[in-house]
């Protein structure tokens, strides 16, 4: 076969000029990169021999090999994994369908500092490796294939992918061409690198020179650490296995470190939660981190629900002792063992975190992972009163965050927790719908993450505590204010409202709950919230009708001045000639307007608001 050339996917090509050209910090990490490559293709070969023994080809022990030629100024990463074939090296090496690069090249360009960290996060280690080298070569042949292929590029737009005549073992084999960073050439240096960012990979890995005599020696202890006891396991042990499997920096904010025994089956687990979030959180095509390991075997880290969705913040192992190594991915979604697992895990993070919860740093893992945690409220399976066990909401009069048990203790038997969900903290904290709550020290919970907006409507209980919204139609708040603005509500005022905005909502009542605004938009017990409205009308790519309350406050000017426009009194001197009709309509309008503002939603017609508008500003 001949040398075929061809050139970069653009987004490689972007991201190989932003690598090598601005990338200046830590580039030792690229032989961490590379190394974890190898471990996972040793990984694949290893999961497919439990099904088909001859992929293995007589070589059945998983190595890693790096090795360095002074001379040549060359290092060679080798393993003996499942390899590639021709078309695997183009679409690995040469194009990147993965819609996260394109996050990745716009996250780095904010976060040049933490680029090690994002490389590994965002799926794109391979070309690290053209922070030190001018040259890379790739050799590489697929298990139970005859035909070997090379790889290579200088890293300038084009590479080249040709059939290697020679015997090729499987596997593949990276050799890097150093013009520069001879530093990296230095055997004591590669084996400090390896120690500290892959000591704990279970494929042995070896280092030598190509010129010695001897053979390469194993650098990393290849052990599996969370088969130790807790008591032979330092912090800066857990610290350096964490950023191994996360391809973090950080260090992690909980170490979780358990051996599970009981009747179904006995495992262990270690698991980190970050004390950063990780950048692709809430990527659709965010995957769960924690791997599935069978007698210290790796089995899998991706479609098997050994925790649920919304812990997927989580970083770790979980070693089973009884399951079967020959197991398929279809067996295991299906399997009782698992789902206990799932079970026994997910409890014991939520408890630990409910015994956190006070702690002073505890805010730094909510502000980092409470909007995912809380979508296990709308789960139908999960454990709610165990995650809301777990959750800090923002107090309206307290003005921090609080749990629900600090927001109870001063609630008497059978009493109401109120929340209102909307936007942002300030726009809540303005909100006409909790002026009364407040008046009344009934304090309200500000709701303002996207995932608010669905748990409330699956949620509705803590305890025994009914959870109910501050904009809930009919909401009574104070008996004698009630019993007080009876004495000033106008009925002629409110059918006047009703007959104007007829065609825009379902309802006009008398408020018992607004003190300084005039009108509010209320939602009957039951439906979608405003807000929750506005993201299915997206989702769906068009507007969804929307029945809407408004409630006026008997005893704001604005309400007064309808009426007495209605009785026929002049707005003021300067407006003899307006028509108490036209500047009554106007001023119902513009009351219906403000509500809407408030509520996060334009005006049906902007246009005919700015008029109305700028006519009341003319009365001045």
């Amino acid at each position: 076969m001949m040398t075929e050339t061809r050139k970069f996917d653009a987004q490689v090509d972007k991201l190989l000029h932003l690598v090598i050209h601005s990338l200046y910090s830590n580039k030792e990490i690229f032989l961490r990169e590379l190394i974890s490559n190898a471990s996972d293709a040793c990984d694949k070969l290893r999961y497919l021999s439990q099904t088909d023994e001859s992929v293995l080809e007589n070589d059945p022990d998983p190595w890693i090999k790096v090795l360095l030629d002074k001379d040549a100024k060359t290092i060679t990463i080798q393993d003996n994994g499942i390899g590639m074939n021709q078309d695997e090296l183009i679409n690995n090496l040469g194009t990147i369908a993965n819609s996260g690069t394109q996050k990745f090249l716009d996250q780095i360009s904010k976060d040049e500092k933490n680029s090690s960290n994002l490389i590994g996060q965002f799926g794109v280690g391979f070309y690290s490796c053209f922070m030190v080298a001018s040259k890379v070569s790739v050799l590489s042949r697929k298990a139970k294939e005859e035909r070997a292929f090379c790889w290579s590029s200088d890293g300038k737009g084009e590479y080249s992918v040709s059939e290697a005549m020679n015997d090729v073992p499987r596997g593949t084999k990276i050799i890097l061409h150093l013009d520069e960073h001879e530093e990296f050439l230095d055997l004591f240096r590669i084996k400090q690198i390896i120690k500290l960012y892959s000591d704990h990979i279970l494929v042995p890995i070896f280092v030598g020179r190509t010129e010695d005599a001897h053979e390469p020696i194993q650098i990393n202890s290849s052990c599996a650490i969370w088969s130790k006891s807790k008591a032979e396991i330092t912090q800066k042990q857990y610290t350096e296995f964490y950023r191994s499997i996360a391809n973090a920096s950080d260090e992690p904010w909980v170490v979780m470190h358990n051996k599970n025994e009981g009747n179904e089956t006995d495992f262990t687990n270690l698991l980190f939660i970050p004390s950063t979030r990780p950048h692709a959180l809430f990527h659709p095509d965010r995957k769960r981190c924690v791997k599935l390991c069978i007698k210290r075997v790796f089995i899998a880290d991706d479609n098997v629900d050994l925790i649920p969705h919304y812990l997927r913040f989580l970083y770790g192992v979980v070693d089973a002792q009884d399951l079967p190594l020959n197991i398929s991915r279809e067996w295991l979604q299906q399997n009782k063992a698992i789902h206990t697992i799932n079970q026994t895990i997910t409890r014991k993070v939520l408890f630990e975190l409910k015994r956190r919860k006070n702690d002073e740093d505890y805010l730094i893992f909510w502000n980092n992972f409470g909007a995912v945690l809380k979508e296990g409220l709308c789960e139908p399976a999960s454990d709610h009163q165990l995650i809301l066990d777990t959750c800090l909401f923002y107090s309206a009069i307290q003005q921090k965050p609080i749990t629900l048990a600090q927001y109870t203790q001063e609630l008497g038997e059978g009493g109401v927790i109120y929340y209102l969900v909307g936007p942002d903290l300030e726009q809540l904290q303005n909100s006409p719908q909790i002026e009364k709550l407040i008046k009344h020290n009934k304090d309200v919970l500000l709701l303002t993450d996207p995932v608010d907006d669905f748990w409330t409507n699956i949620v509705f209980k803590y305890g025994e505590y009914e959870l109910q919204p501050a904009n809930a139609k009919g909401l009574k708040v104070g008996a004698d204010d009630a019993k007080e603005n009876s004495d000033t509500r106008d009925e002629g005022v409110l059918n006047e409202f009703k007959k104007i905005l007829s065609s825009h909502v379902s309802e006009v009542r008398f408020s018992d709950k607004l003190v300084s605004s005039p009108a509010c938009l209320v939602t009957e017990e039951g439906r979608m919230s405003s807000r929750m409205h506005r993201l299915l009308a997206e989702q769906r790519g068009g507007a969804l009708p929307l029945e809407k309350i408004l409630e006026i406050n008997a005893n704001h000017k604005l309400i007064e001045r309808v009426g007495q426009l209605m009785d026929g009194k002049k707005a003021n001197a300067k407006n003899k000639t307006k028509d108490n009709a036209e500047l009554k309509e106007s001023l119902i309008w513009l009351v219906f307007d403000q509500a809407c503002l408030l509520d996060g939603e334009l005006p049906r017609n902007t246009a005919s608001f700015v008029k109305r508008m700028n006519q009341m500003l003319e009365m001045l």
